[in-house]
C-alpha cells in the first residue's frame, strides 16, 4: 500500500527539497503551510511563503492545503513569547512553534486526513533502535545541525516524521532544487524570530501588548543603583550594547529581577555560572534516569556543546551542571543534551546558580 505523507512546507528550499524527496521515495504527498500571521514583513508563514510553496506543490503534481493555525500560533507561541520577556527569561520561539504547530496541530491534522507522517525540512535525522526506541540524532552537517530545536518531539511524533534532508548539506539541497527549477531555489534563510523582522522586540512588545513597561534601577551586584533601565524587556543576559552606563569599562547584563524591575550589571568575569535547573523536561534516548548521568549540553543554539552531568530531581526537573563555568546562562532558553550525535533530551531553563 503506497504511504502518505503532510508536507509541512514553509515556502522555503528545505521544505521544498524535503517534498521532491518524498515523491522520490514513492509518498503521496499533500503538501500544507501554516497560515501563522498575515504581515508580509514576516519571514514565515506569510502571503508570500504560502504562493511559493503552493508553486512547488504545484510543480511536483500534489495537492495543496493552507492550514489557518494564526489563532494557535498567536496564543501558543506569540504569547508565551510576550509572557517570558515580561518575566525576565529570553525565550526561543521555534521551539514553540515546532512543539505546538507543526508536530501537533499539524501531526493532528494528518491523522485526521488518514496520513501515515508529517514531514520537514529539519536538518535532523531519527533512528530506530533494536528494542523499538526512536531516536533523534544530529545532522549530517554541524554548521546546519537544527536537533537543538527538535528535542521536544515525543516517542509517538518520532515515529510519525520523517527529516528527508537529514544526511544531506545545504549546498546539495539548493543545487537540487535548482535542476528542478524551484523558483525558491536560491530564496534567503530565515534568520529572524518571523513574527519580528527587524529585530526589535521591545517595540513589538510594546504594540502587541499596547502596555508601557516602565524604566527602573539598574544595578551592581551588590545592589547599589548605577543607572537606569528602558523597561525589562529591552534586555537580555550577557548584553553590552546599548545599556547606556558609564561604568569606565565593559559591563553586561547578569540577571533580570522582574518583580523588583531591575537589571543587575557585572563585569564579563561575574557572567559565568555553573548549574542551570530546567523545567518542562522531554527525556528521548531513554526514560528519565534515577541517577545522575554524563551529557554534553548545549544551553544555547548556537553554542558548542560542554561536559555537564544531569540529574533527575523529586519534581522531575532536571538540574544539570557543567564541567566548567558557562557564560551567560540564560532563563527561557533551551538547554539540550547530547551522547555523541544523539540527543538525549532537553527542557527549559528556569533557574541559573
Amino acid at each position: 500500500m503506497t504511504k502518505k505523507a503532510i508536507i509541512a512546507m514553509s515556502g522555503g528550499v528545505d521544505s521544498s527539497v524535503a517534498a521532491f524527496l518524498m515523491r522520490q521515495a514513492g509518498y503521496t504527498c499533500i503538501g500544507a503551510t501554516m497560515r501563522l500571521h498575515g504581515d508580509e514583513d514576516a519571514s514565515c508563514g506569510s502571503a508570500r511563503d504560502v504562493a511559493d510553496a503552493r508553486s512547488v506543490a504545484t510543480s511536483l503534481g500534489m495537492e495543496f492545503r493552507v492550514f489557518d493555525f494564526s489563532d494557535a500560533f498567536r496564543r501558543e507561541v506569540v504569547d508565551r513569547f510576550v509572557c517570558a520577556y515580561e518575566q525576565g527569561r529570553t525565550p526561543n520561539p521555534c521551539i514553540d512553534c515546532n512543539r505546538h504547530l507543526k508536530f501537533d496541530r499539524l501531526y493532528r491534522a494528518a491523522q485526521d486526513l488518514g496520513l501515515d507522517c508529517v514531514v520537514t525540512g529539519h536538518y535532523a535525522r531519527i533512528e530506530r533502535t533494536a528494542s523499538g526506541r526512536y531516536l533523534l540524532k544530529k545532522g549530517a552537517t554541524a554548521e546546519k545541525d537544527q536537533s537543538y530545536v527538535l528535542y521536544s518531539l515525543t516517542q509517538d511524533q518520532l515515529a510519525h516524521t520523517r527529516f528527508p534532508l537529514g544526511g544531506m548539506r545545504k549546498e546539495d539541497v539548493r543545487a537540487l532544487a535548482e535542476a528542478q527549477g524551484f523558483l525558491n531555489a536560491k530564496k534567503r534563510d530565515s534568520q529572524d524570530i518571523c513574527f519580528v523582522p527587524d529585530g526589535d522586540y521591545a517595540a513589538f512588545i510594546r504594540r502587541y501588548t499596547g502596555k508601557d513597561y516602565p524604566p527602573g534601577d539598574f544595578v551592581d551586584v551588590d545592589g547599589n543603583v548605577i543607572g537606569q533601565h528602558k523597561g525589562l524587556i529591552c534586555y537580555t543576559i550577557g548584553q553590552r550594547r546599548g545599556l547606556g552606563v558609564a561604568a569606565g569599562k565593559p559591563i553586561y547584563v547578569k540577571q533580570l529581577q522582574a518583580e523588583e524591575n531591575r537589571v543587575v550589571l557585572a563585569d564579563n568575569e561575574q557572567l559565568y555560572d555553573s548549574t542551570v535547573l530546567a523545567e518542562r523536561f522531554n527525556w528521548i534516548a531513554y526514560d528519565a534516569p534515577h541517577q545522575p548521568v554524563r551529557v554534553k549540553a548545549r544551553a544555547r543554539y548556537h553554542h558548542p556543546e560542554q561536559p555537564a552531568t544531569a540529574t533527575v530531581l523529586p519534581d522531575g526537573r532536571v538540574e544539570i551542571t557543567f564541567d566548567t563555568p558557562q557564560r551567560a546562562l540564560t532563563c527561557g532558553q533551551a538547554v539540550v543534551l547530547y551522547d555523541g550525535d544523539t540527543v538525549v533530551g532537553g527542557g527549559t531553563i528556569c533557574q541559573v546558580k
